[in-house]
């Protein structure tokens, strides 16, 4: 198994490595660095398919593996695609950030910025490779509750993309702060079922052999929303547009794990 591990590592590296050079050279051509995003979110979608091809798993696993990987994958990138084709030409803040930050040396920096963003999803993609490879011919109770945590995450999460979107397309909603169906009890209730999601993940590899060490899949990911390019970077733009109105959004409201708003 370990041979077959590594093999399969490393054909998803190439894959990753080579999707993600690709996209650079697209967002160089179009002068626009947010399609990484997009890229990053459908890249699992192509990896997994391939590790349940070849990997010696048991047919009925791999095929749930694959499922919860690339429905992940597809629904976010597609989420994504459509949000940054929107804004196009306008770059997303961060990497306006990181373009004046590496004016000189842009092209070289954001190359390496982007293949970065390949190995990380190669690591993320970790738990869905083991459970390609594992044989043993039935599901355990884990995998199960793997399998629900990971569309509870999912659903929630489509809820509450689907919710913000609403109250954006309409006319009245400019300028007010969102606070209908899950953001009323939660101020960042896509990035809490994103979590949840990631651990369901982990949870259906903790059926296969050395599925508990990918703990660090959704550990990665938690940490990313709560402290680097979730939550922070939204709650600052959302101050400075909204200004006291999110203020007292997030005198009331939970940060992230949906709660009954203060009164």
């Amino acid at each position: 198994m370990m041979y077959d591990f590594w093999f399969l590592m490393g054909i998803g590296t190439v894959v990753a490595l080579l999707l993600f050079a690709l996209t650079w050279l697209l967002s160089l051509k179009l002068n626009n660095f947010s399609f990484v995003d997009v890229t990053w979110s459908y890249a699992l979608a192509v990896m997994a398919p391939i590790y349940a091809w070849l990997g010696g798993g048991f047919t009925e696993r791999k095929i749930i593996a694959v499922t919860m990987g690339v429905l992940w994958s597809v629904r976010l990138g597609t989420y994504l695609f459509i949000r940054v084709k929107g804004h196009h030409p306008h770059e997303d803040v961060r990497y306006a950030v990181l373009r004046e930050k590496w004016k000189d040396g842009l092209a070289k920096n954001f190359f390496f910025f982007f293949q970065a963003q390949a190995l990380l999803i190669v690591l993320l993609a970790v738990p869905v490779l083991l459970a390609c490879l594992n044989p043993a011919p039935e599901l355990n109770l884990i995998e199960m509750t793997g399998a629900i945590v990971w569309l509870i995450g999912l659903s929630g999460e489509a809820l509450s993309d689907a919710q913000m979107k609403r109250f954006k397309a309409d006319p009245a909603s400019k300028g007010k702060v969102c606070q209908v169906g899950l953001w009323r009890y939660s101020r960042h209730p896509n990035y809490f079922f994103e979590s949840v999601l990631w651990w369901g993940f982990w949870l259906f590899a903790c059926g296969s052999p050395w599925g508990w060490v990918t703990v660090y899949a959704p550990a990665l990911i938690l940490y990313f929303l709560l402290r680097v390019t979730g939550i922070p970077l939204t709650e600052e733009c959302a101050v400075k547009s909204k200004g006291d109105a999110y203020r007292e959004y997030q005198r009331t409201t939970s940060a992230f794990v949906p709660w009954p708003p203060k009164s």
